[in-house]
């Protein structure tokens, strides 16, 4: 009979062969998440890095000095 108590190592196969199995299928389902989030983060990441460097090219040709995000003006009274 194969499945007759053989010692012991046959009882802990059945218990470590499921969990290996379940641990392996984490870490692969772990590693495509982080691969797809990294993925999208990066062309968020780039999309919105070009965007923000068009709209602060367009806004700092436009924008007054003083105004929020431009670097304030030096007077004489400053030095």
């Amino acid at each position: 009979m194969l499945l007759a108590h053989q010692g012991g190592w046959d009882e802990m196969l059945m218990v470590l062969v499921p969990i290996a199995v379940v641990v392996l299928l984490l870490r692969v389902a772990s590693r495509r998440a982080r691969a797809g989030a990294a993925g999208a983060a990066s062309a968020a990441g780039a999309a919105s890095a070009a965007g923000a460097a068009s709209a602060a090219g367009a806004a700092g040709a436009t924008s007054a000095p003083g105004a929020a995000g431009a670097a304030p003006a030096s007077t004489d009274a400053d030095r």
